[in-house]
């Protein structure tokens, strides 16, 4: 049974918009498609737009007029709705998800399904103590879903440690630097607003996180902002430091479409990954560790054991181990690496195995 999302009306709206684009987009690569195969003496024309001319190109033109006036039109029915009717977690997963995927578009048009950076207090919790755990999720997902089966590392450090948590919800689909830049400037009003004073902040990063986190502290490093000097410790699980292979696999397929003139008009379809997943690509290599805080890694390992054919060519199925523990590069000492075996990308967020590593790593003193 397919379960049924709910959005409340500013959620609606940006899907009106979206749906005004995606329809102007197609039109565009129907066009194209239409171009080629009309008129194959031209396929090795360089030319990025093949617009057809007479009654096809007025047809086509007319579909996107239309799209906009429907799509206009459908937006100024939308905003009459109420600010905020009940919205299920299916739907906030589905928006976070797109965000990953189109977030740059939807934060470059003003679309109200982009999300903006924010960090949120722990269900439970207050705002007290001078400890604070932060936890930053990867691609396409958001806050809530550190609660997974069950289990939350961000609660249960907190309360093991002495600790608050707070969880960073962010647009997935821009930069990397961008998100660093934003994560920056969070962390440091959070440290000047917060009641008490700030003595330590440990950050767990899980994916995409790890290196919007990394990107954070060069930021702050540069800026010499106040966050960075109780900034103690990093936790990251399964990040891609030094990219990851499905990213680049897309960008091959992408490549060989481009090169053959009939499949050429879909490569619209392709690139569209945000800036955010592009980045993922080769990960980050330029931002180093920050030398005075404590950095653990942690790499998920499908398979039986770490040299297992699984393990070796898909890692945790999404990043592969080398990556995820960023060596040679990073050079992170072997004693605060770790490989979960049998456990894969998302079931790190929710490992007990995984856990336990990191209690045991940060009571260290």
């Amino acid at each position: 049974m397919h379960k049924k999302f709910s959005f409340n009306a500013t959620e609606l709206r940006g899907l009106a918009q979206l749906a005004t684009t995606a329809t102007i987009n197609t039109s565009h690569i129907v066009e194209s498609l239409h171009h080629t195969i009309a008129k194959p003496w031209l396929l090795l024309s360089k030319t990025a737009e093949r617009k057809m001319g007479g009654v096809p190109g007025l047809v086509y033109s007319t579909v996107r007029g239309t799209a906009r006036l429907a799509g206009g039109g459908a937006a100024l029915a939308l905003r009459a709705l109420p600010g905020k009717l009940q919205s299920r977690e299916e739907s906030s997963a589905f928006v976070s998800a797109l965000n990953g995927v189109l977030g740059d578009h939807l934060a470059a048009t003003a679309n109200p399904l982009a999300i903006r950076m924010g960090l949120h207090l722990g269900a439970g919790f207050t705002r007290s103590g001078s400890a604070l755990v932060v936890l930053v999720h990867g691609l396409c997902m958001n806050d809530a879903q550190w609660a997974c089966d069950g289990h939350d590392h961000g609660v249960g450090l907190a309360k093991t440690l002495g600790a608050t948590p707070l969880y960073v919800r962010y647009n997935t689909g821009l930069s990397i630097a961008e998100n660093g830049a934003l994560l920056s400037a969070q962390l440091q009003s959070l440290v000047q607003a917060w009641p008490e004073k700030v003595k330590s902040v440990t950050i767990v990063a899980h994916s995409m996180g790890g290196l919007v986190t990394r990107a954070a502290c060069a930021h702050a490093d540069s800026a010499h902002q106040e966050w960075r000097r109780v900034l103690k410790n990093i936790v990251f699980l399964g990040t891609p430091h030094t990219g990851a292979p499905l990213e680049r696999g897309g960008h091959w397929i992408e490549m060989l479409l481009a090169a053959i003139p009939y499949s050429a008009p879909f490569v619209r379809l392709t690139t569209l990954r945000s800036a955010g997943i592009l980045d993922l690509r080769f990960g980050n290599t330029a931002d180093p560790l920050p030398k005075d805080v404590r950095c653990f890694a942690i790499a998920g390992a499908l398979g039986n054991t770490p040299k297992s054919l699984a393990a070796c060519t898909l890692g945790d199925g999404l990043v592969a181990i080398e990556s995820a523990l960023g060596t040679p590069e990073l050079q992170i000492p072997a004693r605060r690496v770790w490989i979960a075996q049998g456990v894969g990308h998302l079931e790190l967020l929710s490992s007990k195995d995984v856990f336990k590593k990191m209690l045991t790593w940060l009571r260290q003193k």
